[in-house]
């Protein structure tokens, strides 16, 4: 029989960094940049609080001696940066500069796994392992910590509750986010951004900050998907190009969902129970078909963006002005 208490589980932890990733793509689109970039945005922020979390760890003489808030925070706050700093720079190249936005992001993806990849090498060989990864387990626990009491609570703990403090996070967050695009005047702007640049600044929105924030934050956002991936999923180990297509997912992620954040909460759990659909069902030694499932989340993006696109409901479609550089001069 399927078994669906271990299943669930699994694919909520496979999802919340697709979560994380496509609330803060969305964000992005939402004011109009189109980030292909959220890839190597979540490598770095993921390398950012691996380096935070080493350089904590070793610096102590004994690791007993580990602050719990500081073990937390100082990665948390690498992440936050490293993607802050990630996405500044796409601003900087789209927004002042005017740079091709498909292909801004597309090197930003480059850029960004090349980074993870030079610094993860450089601590591997700093810590002295015999393997090419490094291990964060003492900080991985703090990250990884659920409820005391969540396992003695049957399939009702391990389906809601076995779950660490930051997949709880991108599920408020993208809930904020979705309540802040949706219901606020601020969201009104951004959306407006999104739709008609031109149109936003003829009625006096900063076209440029909002941008800027927009894509920021939604990077900052995306990056601690990254953080999720190496502390929570993979348990504190760092290894090198070890997080696969989940970048992309997420950003098909976005279309699946319509642009709307509050839907990733659950589309990010079946796009999760998607991507690991091949470990639960039988297939023998065919590697052919365990590729076949893989395909299911491409497939099921691909199928609803054609179904959008026929019902063409204005509310469905990407903003306007998505990946379009705005010149203020043409106004």
């Amino acid at each position: 029989m399927f078994d669906f208490v271990s299943f669930i589980p699994r694919a909520v932890v496979q999802g919340i960094p697709l979560l994380f990733g496509s609330t803060g793509e969305t964000l992005s689109e939402k004011a109009g940049n189109l980030n292909l970039g959220i890839p190597g945005v979540m490598y770095t922020g993921g390398i950012c609080g691996v380096i935070g979390a080493f350089l904590y760890e070793q610096s102590l003489a004994d690791k007993a001696m580990i602050n719990p808030v500081l073990a937390i925070l100082i990665p948390l706050l690498s992440c936050l940066l490293g993607s802050f700093l990630m996405g500044l720079l796409y601003c900087f190249l789209t927004v002042n500069l005017r740079a091709n936005q498909n292909v801004t992001g597309l090197a930003m993806t480059t850029f960004g796994v090349g980074i993870g990849n030079f610094f993860g090498g450089s601590l591997i060989k700093l810590s002295g392992s015999a393997v090419p990864s490094i291990a964060l387990s003492t900080t991985s626990g703090f990250f990884h910590a659920s409820l005391p009491f969540a396992h003695d609570l049957g399939w009702f703990g391990e389906i809601f509750l076995s779950y660490g403090f930051l997949a709880y996070a991108a599920i408020v967050i993208s809930l904020i986010a979705a309540h802040i695009i949706g219901k606020t005047r601020t969201g009104l702007h951004l959306r407006a951004v999104g739709e008609s640049p031109a149109t936003a600044d003829a009625a006096g929105i900063d076209v440029k900050k909002y941008k800027y924030v927009a894509t920021c934050v939604g990077c900052m956002i995306a990056g601690l998907g990254g953080l999720y991936y190496v502390m929570d999923y993979a348990s504190g180990v760092w290894s090198n190009n070890a997080f696969g297509d989940r970048g992309w997912l997420a950003i098909a992620l976005v279309i699946f969902t319509i642009w709307r954040p509050n839907v990733g909460v659950f589309s990010s759990i079946l796009f999760g129970g998607l991507y690991i659909l091949h470990m639960y069902i039988p297939s023998g030694m065919n590697l052919a078909i365990k590729e076949l499932y893989k395909m299911l989340p491409y497939v099921v993006t691909v199928v609803v963006l054609i179904f959008t696109s026929m019902r063409k409901k204005r509310e469905d479609q990407p903003p306007q002005s998505l990946g379009l550089p705005y010149f203020r001069e043409e106004r």
